[in-house]
Formats: structure tokens, sequence, C-alpha cells
């Protein structure tokens, strides 16, 4: 609280203060108290649903006690950077991975499922539009350069988020990462594709040599790999990138 402060000013800084976190700060003296606890009780309930609803996996899957816990240190300590209420599951992510404490009790995949919950809201609501139909692109690709689609998210995980539920809480990481794609698809429905580690590594490279044809990249993963007979990873990444022209998930650049 700054140093200098008109009356009505102290009463605002002290009324967030305590809906933020009453069991540490005092109410505003000329405020009832049972009205201030209404005002914490909305704002919490406010938060904690729309957090519930952007994070229903990791909801479900956390005991009430804890998640209220979670939610009630988030409201209390993390300075949002943004105003607005869209911004809350982004604010929520950077709260677990940069200021929350870590608990022994804590699920070894937090930080995964909460990150693969997160990017699905986010490409849900991405204000880019989904590509449009190019048969001519799918046609012939391997000339044409490529981007990854503004509506797609290349991914990787410790933990295979895609498939955790109550009923399937992993301990430990698989001994090899879980690739996937989150996209919107052609009818702008939020889905993930579970990728090989080459169809992974395609889209890696479309994303980092942003110059280079399709047909350019395939012979580079072809390298890579120390393939025998190149021409067998042309022919099945073709396959693969039509596939993936078709779901929306790459463009032409």
């Amino acid at each position: 609280m700054p140093d200098r402060i008109l009356p009505f000013q102290k009463t605002q800084y002290e009324f967030v203060k305590y809906i933020r976190d009453p069991d540490h700060n005092s109410a505003p003296l000329n405020i009832e108290k049972r009205r201030m606890d209404m005002y914490r009780e909305l704002v919490f309930n406010n938060i904690e649903d729309f957090l519930a609803s952007n994070f229903p996996v990791l909801r479900k899957i956390t005991e009430n006690d804890r998640w209220e816990a979670m939610v009630a240190d988030f409201l209390a300590y993390h300075n949002s950077k943004s105003p607005y209420f869209l911004h809350i599951p982004e604010e929520f992510l950077n709260y677990l991975h940069n200021e929350r404490e870590a608990s022994d009790n804590d699920f070894p995949f937090l930080l995964d499922l909460a990150h693969y919950e997160w990017v699905e809201m986010a490409v849900s609501f991405s204000q880019y539009e989904t590509p449009p139909h190019d048969p001519l692109f799918k046609e012939n690709p391997l000339p044409i350069v490529a981007a990854v689609s503004d509506t797609a998210r290349v991914l990787a995980y410790r933990f295979p988020v895609q498939n955790i539920s109550p009923d399937y809480l992993p301990q430990t990481p698989l001994d090899q990462p879980t690739f996937l794609v989150v996209y919107r698809n052609a009818d702008d429905e939020v889905t993930f594709l579970e990728l090989n580690p080459v169809s992974y590594r395609l889209l890696q490279l479309i994303q980092e040599k942003k110059e280079d044809t399709l047909a350019t990249l395939l012979d580079h993963i072809a390298e890579e790999l120390e393939h025998p007979n190149p021409a067998v990873v042309s022919t099945g990444g073709k396959e693969v990138i039509c596939d993936l022209i078709k779901r929306r998930v790459i463009r032409r650049a």
C-alpha cells in the first residue's frame, strides 16, 4: 500500500486484500464483515468455476480440499498481468509453473496436464481462422513451403496427458515423450492427434526451417535417420503431409 493515500483509497486496498486473502488480512472497518464475506465468496466461486471449466481433468482428479486450497493460494498471491477474465487460465498456468510451491502430494504430471488443458482452451478461443480447404496443396504438397497452422500447437510431454483420467493416473514418465498436435479441424472443433517421432520432427522442421520446401524437409529427415532408401521416407512423408493438410494442421506458408 502506498504511503500517502486518501481514505477511500485505503478502504479499496483493504477491501481487495481481504477479498484475496481473508485469512491474513482484516476487512475494512467501515464495511460490515458479513457483506465482505459475501463478496469474497462470489469472487472465489467465480474464479474457481472458471478454472474448473478450463482445467476439467485436473479438477476431476483433484480432491475438493486440495483444489480449493490451490485456487485460494492463486487468488491470494498471484499478481495477474491481464485484466481480462478470459486470460485467467493462462495466469493460473503461470502460477503453477513459476510461483506455486510444489507439494509431495502433487501428481507428477500436474504441470504437463495443466499445460495441455490450457492449450486446448487457447486453440479453441484463438482469434485465427482455421485454414480453408486447399485441394491443390494436398494434391502436390512436396514442392511447397508450408507452415504450421495458427490454430495448431505442436507439443511434447513426459506423460501421456491425453489419456489421464480418474482411472489412469501415471506415476512415472514413459520411456519416450508423448508427441501431440492440438488443432482446430475443418468443423472448427478442437481435437488432437498423437504423433510418432518422425511426424513430430517434420512439424518441428516446418516451424524451424521456414524457407524450405516439404521435399527438402523430408530429405533432411532421411539424412537424420540415415535411411538407406530416402525415397521410402519421401513416399511415407507425403502420406503424412496429406493427412496433416486434411486435418488443417499445416497450410501454405
